[in-house]
């Protein structure tokens, strides 16, 4: 029950035996009172490389108001100055403490005066970012989407959460495996992905008396926290006993290639050769500073341990044959955005769905390929030849590839990193995540999938990963120069069709002198708020058990401001969907995500220079 005190909030939670002092968000208003809650304990972990356990008592007190630490991981640019290319100018600094085993902590947002009986939805958010980055960072705020939800009636509790990264997450071999049995662990490796279970768990148990509903949670996650959405939803545990109703899969990076313990292994016996160990033991009393030096700058992600997976997982990811056709009237678990008067009081949701059945947005971000850039620059045309070759080992498979992606021998310098990331794009986002729907589909008898394209330009001064600048808005980007409110560009709302209908008619086109255009920036203060609020709309719908859009369309976010549902011919100029065909299946998905992976990394350094 929460309760005021000296304007701070207080929450006395009778599951956990203690009372939470948290603080009033920044944003709040008496209009629209958010409280927030952060660095909550909801685990901990006996040792390095061993499964996190839930945490079900803490201290009589428990303070709230800061955020706690976060994982360790190289000392590289901060989140924002490596996924949105700002400048230290343009962003206040956020230090947080890093420590292995009190990473394990939680955020809540939520709106204040809640109590046990509110039952709201909860959004629990999968940071993404490999093997660095941290639910506690600045641009996962859960204010402005709490805000948002406000405003339109439709109220939800956010969530993120810190979890094991990097070497200290996810490393595996068969000397861990032997360790962890010993302990009467289950599994080895995917220690990331089973601290992701346990915060599943802590919310299930404990958001009641926050006021969230514990059968009415929303997975969602962008970039590698969108592919372990993936891996929850082919395992085990969520076979057993799902803990999210449904979820969104934004620019899932899926692995096909999963190692088994042995090949994973593989990896951890070279850090081992570095720090001159050969025990776990003798992994354990390495520093946690050395280790993730020493880590060899490889990101692992999950392992095929034989207990995480579902059996035979693989033939869930990608499609075998063509997807079935939908069937407009069967029931999808989720409420129509619009229902009839007369169907109100029978729009029901189940509790949670069966196994692989739970409702899914899915979709990719036109800039997702924008990360390998740098790497990608770095190759010429001569050595992508000799790559693709070489992975391919076939002339005729190769040739058909280069190809399709206009690569040749000839091509330029200042035209083949464009092409390249052209061919990763494909390989490592867009492909795959077309593969997943198919299939996604199949399994669900072509109901129960919701399929976006995100290809707004990023507000000035961002690089990419532009889905998270509109979905949290928390962002901050040079306003100096964009049309403010009022202004003539804040007048033309009324003439876009702001119901996202497929309607053409209404699209609007700006009349200005040629000369004039270079003046305005690549996302006005308008523009940018109206596929920001159409995002957010949608996320916040489809967390309240609405059907997001017409599932037999796909909705499309930008360019220029465009939002709305679209027919999926809208593919055949967005994605190139003919050159997967051609180049890309023929391959097998294996493959395919060999070369991506082999490209994003970039050439081979010779004397500090690629040739």
């Amino acid at each position: 029950m929460p309760v005021q005190c000296d304007t701070r909030p207080v929450l006395n939670h009778r599951g956990l035996a203690t009372t939470f002092h948290g603080i009033r968000h920044a944003i709040s208003t008496p209009e629209t009172p958010i409280h927030q809650y952060r660095g909550i304990k909801y685990a901990y972990a006996p040792a390095r490389f061993r499964q996190s356990r839930l945490l079900t008592t803490l201290a009589l007190n428990t303070d709230s108001s800061h955020y706690g630490p976060i994982c360790p991981q190289l000392p590289k640019k901060c989140v924002e100055e490596e996924l949105f290319g700002l400048g230290r100018d343009n962003i206040p600094q956020q230090v947080l403490e890093q420590n292995e085993f009190g990473c394990l902590n939680l955020n809540i947002t939520c709106p204040a005066g809640l109590t046990s009986e509110a039952r709201i939805p909860v959004l629990l958010w999968i940071h993404g970012g490999g093997d660095r980055g941290y639910g506690s960072s600045r641009i996962y705020d859960g204010g402005p989407i709490v805000r948002k939800s406000m405003v339109i009636g439709k109220p939800v509790i956010l969530v993120t959460f810190n979890f094991r990264i990097g070497l200290l997450g996810f490393a595996a071999s068969l000397l861990i495996q032997e360790d962890n049995e010993a302990a009467g662990d289950i599994g080895t490796g995917n220690y990331g992905l089973r601290d992701q279970r346990t915060a599943m768990e802590w919310v299930h148990h404990y958001i009641q008396e926050f006021g969230g509903d514990p059968d009415n949670v929303t997975l969602f996650g962008e970039s590698s926290g969108a592919a372990d959405i993936v891996c929850h939803l082919l395992s085990n545990d969520n076979a057993d006993q799902p803990l999210f109703r449904r979820a969104i899969i934004q620019s899932a990076l899926i692995d096909h290639n999963i190692p088994n313990i042995g090949h994973a292994g593989w990896h951890l016996s070279r850090v081992m050769g570095r720090l001159g160990v050969s025990t776990v033991r003798g992994l354990r009393a390495v520093s946690c500073e050395k280790l993730i030096k020493n880590s060899g700058g490889w990101t692992l992600r999950a392992v095929d341990d034989g207990h995480f997976f579902l059996a035979n997982w693989r033939t869930y990811l990608f499609p075998q044959g063509s997807p079935p056709p939908s069937r407009r009237h069967q029931h999808t678990g989720l409420k129509p955005r619009h229902p009839p008067a007369s169907s109100m009081s029978h729009s029901r949701l189940p509790k949670i769905p069966p196994l692989r059945h739970q409702p899914l947005i899915i979709g990719d971000a036109g800039s997702g390929s924008f990360a390998w850039s740098f790497p990608t620059s770095l190759w010429k045309a001569e050595a992508v030849v000799r790559r693709l070759n070489a992975i391919c080992q076939s002339v005729a498979d190769a040739s058909r590839l280069l190809s399709s992606y206009d690569i040749c021998l000839d091509t330029s310098d200042s035209e083949i990193g464009d092409r390249v990331l052209d061919l990763i794009s494909d390989t490592r986002v867009a492909w795959p995540t077309e593969c997943l729907v198919a299939r996604a589909r199949q399994r669900r008898d072509g109901q129960g999938v919701w399929r976006y394209v995100f290809d707004q330009d990023a507000p000035a001064g961002i690089n990419y990963k532009t889905d998270l600048a509109y979905v949290f808005d928390n962002v901050p980007h040079p306003a100096a120069g964009l049309p403010q409110s009022g202004s003539p560009a804040s007048d033309f709302s009324d003439s876009f069709d702001l119901d996202g209908n497929d309607d053409d008619e209404n699209d609007l086109e700006f009349d200005s002198d040629e000369e004039d255009e270079w003046l305005w920036p690549p996302v006005d203060e308008w523009t940018y708020k109206r596929v920001r609020d159409t995002i957010q709309e949608r996320w916040i719908a489809f967390a309240n058990g609405e059907e997001p859009w017409n599932q037999e369309k796909i909705f499309v976010f930008g360019p220029e401001g465009e939002v709305g549902e679209r027919s999926t011919c809208i593919f055949e100029g967005r994605r190139r969907r003919a050159v997967w065909k051609q180049a890309l299946e023929p391959l097998g998905m294996p493959l395919v995500q060999k070369i991506g992976m082999e490209l994003s990394r970039g050439p081979p350094m010779k004397s500090g220079r690629s040739k």
